[in-house]
């Protein structure tokens, strides 16, 4: 079901849904009892009882404004080599049939917006072809935050020998420098009016959040600000993939407190489905309402 934000429709769609891991390894610092505080509504959409498992999900939005066409964050991708995460590894999944599902050819694209460069935001950047790495889209211009991309490169990057990212960025972001579609920006990059990239640091240097205002409404594409839904009742509690921990809490106090105020829609890279939501301010609590 598409998802209006004033004169923007938005689409979503699946690469794969799968329980991840238990809260508290996944989440640092989660208190003990926050499961069952919290279970009448995280459980079953986001958390699996029969295995204590959280559940997550890799998945791509579609947003179609004024003409453009644009994704935000391309998943992890077929035949990727990541030898440290088994689950992803070598992955030959149906993504481009999802996309045409919602009317999506890989020419259609104009705009690829990635949040940060982890392995399971890039991967749908390149196809393998041929025994070579292209870019999926041809046609796109794919947009990266400079921070980031300094980070990662694997010349001088202070996270080059990080496992997390091992083969991504041969496979998933030096194709499509070399092909030309690469543009490496800063905070308040705006591809189409109404459609921004701003910094929100902490998860990595230069991850960052996309920001979309339309006729009065607006929506923020969080990526990895948060895996779970249970950290908008924790907002102090980061993943264990946060390379700057206080950071990125700062980071997502302060976008949580925005989108309360302006009474944001929150689309997330990994909460299942309905993979989206809005907050409320209840005392000194965030409320997660799921759903537009």
């Amino acid at each position: 079901m598409s998802i209006r934000v004033g004169a923007a429709m938005v689409d979503v769609v699946s690469e794969m849904s799968f329980p991840e891991a238990p809260p508290h390894e996944l989440l640092a610092g989660l208190p003990e009892d926050a499961v069952t505080r919290n279970l009448e509504w995280f459980a079953p959409d986001y958390y699996e009882l029969a295995s204590g498992f959280m559940i997550s999900s890799n998945h791509t939005w579609v947003i179609r404004l004024s003409g453009k066409l644009v994704l935000v964050d391309t998943c992890v991708g077929n035949d990727k080599p990541r030898p440290a995460f088994e689950f992803v590894h070598m992955l030959s999944l149906p993504y481009l049939e999802r996309l045409a599902a919602v009317g999506v050819a890989p020419d259609d694209v104009d705009y690829v917006m990635c949040t940060h460069l982890h392995l399971d935001h890039v991967g749908w950047n390149t196809r393998l072809v041929d025994n070579r790495w292209v870019p999926t889209f041809p046609r796109a211009e794919y947009i990266f935050s400079r921070d980031d991309y300094a980070y990662w490169e694997p010349e001088s990057g202070a996270g080059r020998e990080d496992p997390i990212n091992q083969n991504v960025f041969t496979d998933s972001i030096a194709p499509v420098a070399a092909s030309g579609q690469m543009r490496l920006v800063d905070s308040g990059y705006s591809p189409v009016e109404g459609l921004t990239l701003v910094s929100a640091p902490g998860h990595t240097p230069g991850h960052a959040v996309v920001r979309l205002t339309s006729e009065g409404e607006s929506a923020v594409f969080f990526g990895d600000l948060m895996h779970s839904p249970l950290q908008v009742a924790y907002p102090d509690v980061n993943s264990i993939f946060c390379l700057d921990q206080p950071r990125a809490a700062a980071t997502r106090r302060e976008i949580l407190e925005r989108a309360a105020h302006e009474d944001d829609i929150l689309f997330s890279a990994h909460f299942p489905a309905p993979h989206l939501g809005r907050v409320s301010v209840d005392g000194d609590a965030f409320v997660f309402r799921p759903g537009a």
